[in-house]
């Protein structure tokens, strides 16, 4: 039976920043359904990504390319008490943000000398664009003008403390916590998009949130001018969220 008044939890995550692992988080919980980067088709058809992103075309056949219409149904009715959206936040490409006032948003952020070789690994020289955050805090600040429910996380919080951290945001947006939000069965799983062969790989081999183990993140020169680009912006989320 469809539900008129369920609670609507956006993501807006940036690459390699354990947005997988959340999603898969939430999709244990026995009154949340998850969909995965609903707009990611949306954001190929409209950006010269689909010329260099892994399996493009197989993603563009997979799923709804007309961002409106994504977000119609992400607005509808939905057979479970909790629907999270699993998003990357420059995926909300040249659409109306109105529905955001509705919505409960949450802004996962990670250091952006993790994010980038993470990311280089999968797509060589990654812009601005591609890592996502300026797009990040574009939306902070347009959810904050709008007086819109948001929060912000850094990645590693989640995984230094993933039950106390997911407790915190359970209680933030208005739902309780479930124990089974820790951990879930190695593989893939039936939401993920056709381009988790690309992208999960991690995930898929993992049975919980990974302990967080302290980098040396020693960027190669050729990253050196993206991640100074990339760090006033991580710096200004990070405030935000303390």
């Amino acid at each position: 039976m469809p539900i008129e008044n369920c609670k609507r939890i956006c993501l807006w995550s940036g690459p390699r920043n354990i947005s997988t692992a959340l999603m898969y988080s939430f999709a244990q919980r026995p009154d949340t359904l998850v969909f995965d980067e609903p707009l990611y088709g949306h954001y190929l058809k409209n950006t010269d990504a689909k010329t260099y992103h892994p399996g493009a075309d197989e993603v563009l056949a997979s799923m709804e390319t007309n961002g409106e219409k994504v977000i119609q149904m992400m607005m509808g009715n939905h057979p479970k008490e909790v629907v999270f959206f699993k998003n990357m936040g420059h995926h909300l490409l040249n659409l109306d943000p109105a529905f955001m006032r509705t919505v409960c948003n949450v802004i996962l952020t990670r250091d952006p000398a993790e994010v980038i070789p993470s990311f280089a690994k999968e797509i060589e020289n990654p812009s601005m664009l591609d890592i996502g955050f300026e797009a990040q805090v574009y939306l902070l600040n347009l959810l904050q003008e709008m007086g819109a429910e948001v929060f912000v996380i850094d990645s590693n919080t989640i995984l230094r403390n993933p039950e106390n951290e997911l407790e915190k945001l359970c209680s933030n947006i208005g739902i309780p916590f479930f124990k089974d939000m820790l951990s879930w069965k190695p593989g893939p799983r039936p939401e993920d998009g056709v381009w988790a062969k690309h992208w999960y790989k991690n995930v898929h081999a993992s049975s919980g949130f990974q302990p967080y183990k302290e980098k040396e993140n020693i960027l190669d020169d050729a990253f050196q001018a993206l991640y100074q680009k990339a760090l006033p912006f991580y710096k200004q989320l990070i405030e935000f969220s303390q």
